[in-house]
């Protein structure tokens, strides 16, 4: 019996969404976004020299067909980029309503969004006063700190002290529909920032608001902060049966790894593995050895997004590329025979674009294990739908 590896790497969209005018960064429409186009022609340039040097060096992964995927997305061309394909390859089109981490997973997974996400205003105060109401109550606190659009690593370091000192929970929120707390972990507690976060989250997903996310955090005062891998995503659960469920239901075994079991709220997952990327890829290689005849894992790599796309750092999203597709041969040596090991991304990341928001594009598609064969421009459920015609199990 074959098995089925479905590997997300967070935001590496490849242009071309042909409804990127209705999705901004800011004033700016993300028309002309492509975070692997631009990455490339970056480091052709010579602009994305730190801590690597010279053309995006993607040899297995271009191999598969992605320097074709990106032109056939976009049009745009990829320096560095243009083997023949030896691997299944095409592109894929979201059609859900937002560009964002759960509306991609769902969609993937066979589900699109039928409903448009809550986004809070960028003024401050952001948050609705009886919502803050709620999180003092559930804290027990008589305030919070932040009520903003924030990035997550620049607000602790603003209002770290002022949070160890006080108590009070820093809340903030961004581009994305979600309401995210940092709270330090031995000052205010992971355990009592965790339950706090599972509290408020059938308020927030009466709102339509996507995620409640803890974002914990350690450090001191003097030698700064940071934030640790405890984060903990509270996703609205999806509205219908994904890849997920269909899988269990014909009997198969679901292994998550990173943050998908909180994308799908735990929903069609036997069991999840986490941490930081290089410990997510360590678990990926794990799986290829153990994981169960007939088994899905499922596997998002969110790096690429929250330390390179948004901030903009076009050179560590470049190195995060060419390590992670340096891990490959090693996988597809010990794959079994009949295994499919397919890539894709949710949404991109343009490092290159204005803003620090998501970027709508298109996705590469690009399998291993089942030899050459051109997809074409596919929808975001047709990912589903192959993975479950691969697996042979029933799909709705």
């Amino acid at each position: 019996m074959t098995r089925a590896f479905l590997v997300v790497l967070d935001s590496v969209g490849c242009g071309g969404a042909p409804d990127a005018d209705r999705f901004f960064n800011g004033d700016t429409p993300d028309t002309g976004a492509n975070t692997l186009a631009h990455i490339a022609q970056a480091c052709a340039a010579g602009q994305a020299e730190q801590g690597r040097r010279g053309p995006l060096q993607l040899p297995n992964l271009d191999a598969l067909g992605l320097g074709r995927a990106i032109t056939l997305a976009s049009g745009d061309a990829a320096p560095g980029l243009g083997a023949e394909p030896t691997g299944l390859w095409g592109a894929a089109t979201e059609i859900s309503p937002g560009k964002d981490t759960p509306s991609g997973h769902w969609e993937l997974a066979g589900v699109p969004v039928p409903w448009n996400w809550t986004y809070f205003p960028e003024t401050t105060p952001a948050f609705p006063d009886a919502l803050i109401a709620e999180v003092c109550q559930r804290a027990g606190v008589d305030g919070i700190l932040g009520n903003c659009h924030a990035s997550g690593t620049k607000i602790i370091a603003e209002l770290g002290a002022e949070h160890i000192r006080t108590g009070k929970p820093i809340c903030y929120t961004s581009a994305d529909s979600v309401f995210q707390i940092a709270a330090h972990e031995d000052h205010f507690g992971l355990d009592r920032l965790l339950e706090l976060c599972a509290g408020l989250a059938p308020s927030l997903h009466a709102m339509k608001v996507g995620r409640v996310i803890a974002r914990p955090f350690v450090g001191t005062v003097e030698a700064g902060f940071a934030r640790t891998t405890n984060r903990h995503d509270y996703a609205i659960a999806p509205p219908a049966p994904t890849l997920c469920d269909w899988a269990q239901a014909a009997g198969r075994k679901v292994h998550a790894v990173g943050k998908i079991g909180d994308i799908f709220s735990m929903q069609g997952i036997d069991d999840v593995r986490k941490g930081a990327d290089v410990d997510l890829m360590g678990h990926l290689s794990g799986l290829v050895d153990t994981a169960e005849d007939g088994s899905l894992t499922f596997a998002n790599f969110v790096e690429f997004d929250s330390l390179y796309g948004h901030r903009r750092d076009v050179s560590g999203y470049a190195r995060a590329l060419e390590w992670a597709d340096a891990q490959l041969p090693g996988l597809f040596a010990r794959m079994r025979p009949g295994d499919l090991m397919l890539f894709t991304a949710d949404h991109g990341n343009d490092p290159t674009w204005v803003g620090t928001d998501h970027t709508r594009e298109r996705v590469p598609v690009l399998g291993h294990g089942v030899g050459r064969r051109d997809i074409g421009l596919i929808g975001f459920t047709d990912v589903a739908a192959l993975i479950a015609a691969h697996l042979g199990i029933e799909h709705a």
